[in-house]
């Protein structure tokens, strides 16, 4: 049985002394011990008994949280891996509230609660503190359209973190100062997220089945948006000359892909240790601040370059979006989140401007003595 078919449980790992790895699984909600084998007869009937909810458990948060994430709208309408995020954070934050009573959220008091605790998350991880209010916050919103509360205690909270890294590209010193000694292996991970200004998470989970010979084909995770990414020549030169010594496109110099299904981090440590070797830090990565770090270019930063380039090259923001994966909806927000404004934009904004018909009039204005 799989994992996912049982929801409200975790698992903890423990070192034993003799230097063995073991997962002991417990019930979220009622913090309960499930013996034997996951999946096992044993496991299963300790599951069954402390699933069984009285009158007064309904009540709470925790049975909040666990009416949404067994609702259509968490399983059908989310992404896998956004599924599995979500899940990770509420399991802390039915640690933290799964005992309050529904009751308590019509408090006017409650919301300072939530605030407090996001603040306290905030002082190591904003990003990840305003994530857990989101999620929270679609729980309560679920709950309000069920007839479960009247109200959502935290709408409309205040999002503490900020990022602001529209003016953040990567520029041809950049790239090329990357390129110039990079493994090849990081080489072809630049030239594949520059020509598609495709996520991290999409690049490392391509596959050669992707590829028909003219163009990539993938359905993005974060919104499941299909796109087709037609290959530029450079792109297709070296998708063409790859060695294909894994199902991935992307893959480590031994052949690996560059994620495992616990970790997909690896290629984000090379990258960085690359950068490093290459002086884009003034000292090693793990001994910058939280702000030092933030001022850096970032790999997220070339799905932004490339959509900019896209903008230089003459592209128009329906042909970004058929790429990119965004909805039409969503198109002039590219502008704001993404699209950088260049020297080059600019120069090719005034050109237009001088050369086109409906401007002649402005064009030809000049100074003129004015008669005494």
């Amino acid at each position: 049985m799989k994992q996912k078919s049982l929801p409200g449980v975790f698992a903890t790992k423990k070192v034993l002394s003799d230097g063995t790895t073991r997962i002991y699984w417990y019930h979220r909600s009622s913090k309960k011990k499930l013996p034997g084998e996951y999946g096992s007869a044993e496991f299963l009937a300790a599951y069954q008994e402390a699933n069984t909810i009285t009158a007064k458990e309904t009540e709470t948060v925790a049975h909040l949280i666990r009416e949404y994430l067994l609702s259509p709208s968490f399983e059908k309408n989310l992404a896998t891996r956004t599924k599995a995020e979500y899940r990770r954070m509420l399991s802390h934050i039915e640690l933290e509230f799964g005992t309050m009573p529904i009751k308590a959220l019509e408090s006017p008091k409650v919301r300072g609660a939530f605030i407090t605790y996001q603040e306290r998350i905030a002082a190591k991880t904003p990003r990840e503190a305003d994530n857990r209010m989101s999620v929270i916050s679609a729980v309560f919103s679920y709950a309000h359209d069920k007839g479960r509360i009247t109200v959502n205690p935290i709408a409309h909270f205040k999002r503490l973190h900020r990022s602001n890294r529209t003016d953040i590209i990567w520029t041809e010193h950049d790239i090329g100062r990357f390129m110039k000694d990079a493994p090849i292996e990081l080489q072809r991970v630049m030239i594949l997220a520059l020509h598609t200004g495709q996520r991290y998470s999409d690049l490392i989970h391509l596959r050669w089945s992707d590829f028909d010979g003219e163009a990539l084909h993938l359905t993005q995770s974060k919104t499941s948006v299909k796109v087709r990414v037609h290959c530029t020549a450079a792109l297709l030169k070296m998708l063409t000359s790859t060695p294909k010594t894994c199902p991935y496109i992307l893959a480590r110099a031994d052949g690996r892909p560059w994620f495992t299904a616990a970790n997909n981090k690896a290629l984000d440590k090379a990258w960085r240790g690359h950068m490093e070797a290459a002086e884009f830090y003034a000292k090693p990565f793990a001994e910058l601040t939280d702000a030092e770090k933030s001022s850096h270019l970032h790999f997220n930063d070339i799905r932004g370059t490339a959509i900019t380039l896209l903008a230089e090259s003459g592209a128009t923001i329906p042909q970004i979006v058929s790429i990119t994966g965004h909805t039409m909806q969503s198109a002039t927000r590219i502008l704001e989140r993404y699209l950088s404004m260049t020297p080059a934009l600019s120069k090719a904004a005034m050109t237009a401007f001088e050369n086109a018909s409906a401007t002649a009039f402005a064009n030809q204005l000049q100074t003129r003595a004015i008669p005494a």
